[in-house]
């Protein structure tokens, strides 16, 4: 993994300091280049070739284009071969290499014929452009920003912001959306002016004219290939080995993290099943059982006999907090962040690069949000349910576990009662109806469009299939992955500068998962249905055929802990800047004691305001 910056004019100390805001995501070499008009810089966490020959920026053979590059190329050694018979001449064993001679032979077709995750910048001086380019599933961010003739770019915010002329402003819109969705939706991020590539794109940058376009390079397609799950048991299978045996190419040591559940399980069963003799596995647990899966980490580290390292997080630190916050660059509440970074901190000890499940979940349809939009299809045709429901719900008090009976009724009426637009993801999404016009200042709300589901719509507009789960996942990978899953593993990650692979977000696995019906993956209320049944025999049926836990942080009641974060949360939310100017304080304050007083449970948007509130002061205030 990398850190890469640059912009379309010449200024040597602005690229050496925008990449000094980088070096946690490559601290082992740096460099840049000033030429044809635009700046590069880079900071190298090596991977592959760990020489001198794999340090960056890169130049072809005759200096006249550039790259600087962050991810692997998993097919980078048949590309190559490829390349050398076409008559280019490579320095380096580095997969990265491999797109600077592929931009050269293919132009910007080049990113489709990569395999792997990545975002790149290339400078083509012969040409006076740029090329920005970013993975088919969004697992490497790239930010931008352009306005007049000039362009910046960063796969950090924070980076970009070491240029005096980007103005630190509160995008209002994409707080809106936020505080819903808990992230900000592509291509918008909470700085005003900063935008997302998104995922599948690339973007060029004329740099004579100062124009830039955007281009999108790839989409999933869904088409049904198969009718029965005997049909596909033994493809899905095998894919699932090659797209492990794919990202276990690496000159530095590696580990994978261990939950116990079906996805990470399966990485570590094929990991063994592939001759990986020492498997170095890491696992959160909590002292709450019911938001702690260690029983199943720690039954499946001594089943496939790795060696194992639990971290058991009993709270947070402010310090923590305030790190993620900074590391994230916008806010991103998914509640498994902060241990997601302590456990990278934890496993960077003793390996540069691990394994991890995500991604099974959204082509899989593993949430329970999946299960909750095919039971509010059954129940919504019924007249006047939705009421009844609704009102039974806000009669019973919130439980402290995590789930639970009385938990789950009340998400899934909240859920219910949103409008179906925002099908599957009306349970993702953490504002009631009416809650933001009653959240906003009047003059603030004057300028929003309070349209939920617009991001959804937006989305959808481009799914190719008209089938009810086909277009839930699809709006699952472009949305909730490619801006909070994607986002939280990739920051976290490279806070403490360890690279982290998905091999379930495989571009050729996630594309066959697209020929399955829909129903080969939620069979009645069976989530992952051919997923359990392609790995029966490779891992224990005590786990195949087990529901989903997750190891978010417990964060509803260290709200309402007064040793943990209740009187952060009491002094962020009524002094911030953010709150006053921009929201109704007493409807915070209610919002508050509501919580508090264990009669609601709001966690996810105080959870939120609380973060954005610490975004807003280290990045605005503090400048």
């Amino acid at each position: 993994m990398c850190g890469i910056c640059g912009f379309s004019w010449e200024d040597e100390g602005l690229v050496r300091a925008m990449a000094d805001r980088l070096v946690h995501r490559g601290p082992d070499q740096r460099g840049q280049v000033v030429a044809g008009g635009a700046s590069l810089g880079h900071t190298r966490l090596a991977i592959i070739d760990l020489s001198e020959n794999g340090r960056q920026p890169m130049a072809n053979e005759d200096g006249g284009v550039f790259l600087v590059a962050n991810g692997e190329i998993y097919n980078h050694l048949e590309l190559r071969q490829e390349l050398i018979r076409a008559g280019h001449r490579f320095r380096s064993r580095s997969d990265s290499e491999v797109i600077l001679h592929g931009y050269e032979e293919w132009g910007e077709g080049v990113c489709r014929r990569l395999s792997g995750m990545f975002c790149f910048a290339v400078l083509d001086t012969h040409r006076r452009r740029i090329l920005l380019a970013r993975d088919r599933l969004g697992i490497k961010p790239l930010y931008y920003h352009h306005q007049g003739q000039r362009l910046v770019f960063a796969n950090e915010i924070k980076a970009m912001l070491a240029w005096p002329g980007l103005e630190r402003r509160v995008n209002l819109s994409a707080l809106y959306r936020y505080l819903g969705w808990e992230f900000v939706p592509a291509p918008d991020t909470l700085f005003a002016g900063v935008h997302k590539l998104p995922q599948g794109h690339y973007a060029v940058f004329d740099l004579s004219q100062g124009s830039l376009r955007l281009q999108r390079y790839w989409d999933l397609q869904f088409h049904p290939a198969y009718r029965r799950p005997e049909e596909a048991v033994e493809d899905l299978r095998a894919l699932i080995k090659t797209s492990v045996k794919r990202r276990l190419m690496s000159d530095v040591p590696l580990g994978v993290f261990l939950s116990g559940g079906l996805d990470s399980t399966t990485v570590v069963a094929c990991m063994r099943e592939l001759g990986v003799s020492d498997i170095k596995s890491f696992s959160i647990a909590y002292p709450d059982p019911s938001f702690s899966e260690l029983e199943y980490a720690e039954d499946m580290a001594r089943h496939y006999g790795t060696s194992s390292e639990v971290l058991m997080i009993p709270g947070l630190s402010l310090e923590d907090l305030e790190a993620a916050v900074y590391h994230l660059d916008e806010p991103m509440t998914d509640l498994s962040a902060i241990p997601l970074m302590l456990l990278c901190r934890r496993a960077r000890q003793k390996v540069t690069v691990v394994l991890s499940g995500e991604g099974g979940d959204e082509v899989f349809c593993g949430y329970d949000r999946f299960k909750a939009s095919k039971a509010a299809s059954f129940l919504e045709p019924v007249p006047g349910l939705k009421p009844v429901l609704k009102a039974v719900a806000e009669r019973l008090r919130d439980r402290p576990q995590k789930k639970g009976a009385v938990n789950v009724f009340k998400r899934f009426v909240q859920g219910l009662c949103l409008p179906r637009e925002g099908e599957h993801l009306r349970w993702q999404y953490f504002l009631l109806p009416g809650q933001a016009q009653r959240l906003f200042r009047p003059e603030v709300a004057a300028e929003l469009d309070f349209d939920d589901f617009a991001p959804v719509r937006a989305v959808l507009a481009h799914c190719n299939s008209r089938r009810r789960l086909d277009r839930e996942i699809y709006a699952d990978l472009k949305l909730v992955m490619a801006d909070s899953v994607l986002m939280k593993v990739d920051k976290m990650s490279m806070s403490t500068s360890l690279e982290v692979r998905v091999p379930f977000l495989d571009h050729e696995f996630v594309e066959f998962t697209a020929r399955l019906p829909g129903w080969f993956k939620l069979k009645g209320f069976t989530t992952k249905y051919i997923f359990r049944r392609a790995i029966e025999g490779l891992v224990p049926r005590r786990v195949v055929w087990r529901g989903k836990q997750g190891y978010s942080l417990p964060v509803k009641n260290l709200l309402r802990d007064p040793r943990q974060l209740r009187p952060l949360m009491e002094e962020l939310l009524t002094t911030s800047p953010l709150v006053r100017d921009y929201l109704q304080v007493e409807e915070v304050r209610r919002l508050m004691d509501q919580h508090l007083a264990g009669t609601h449970n709001h966690n996810h948007l105080l959870w939120a305001l609380i973060n954005a509130a610490l975004w807003h002061r280290r990045f605005l205030e503090q400048g």
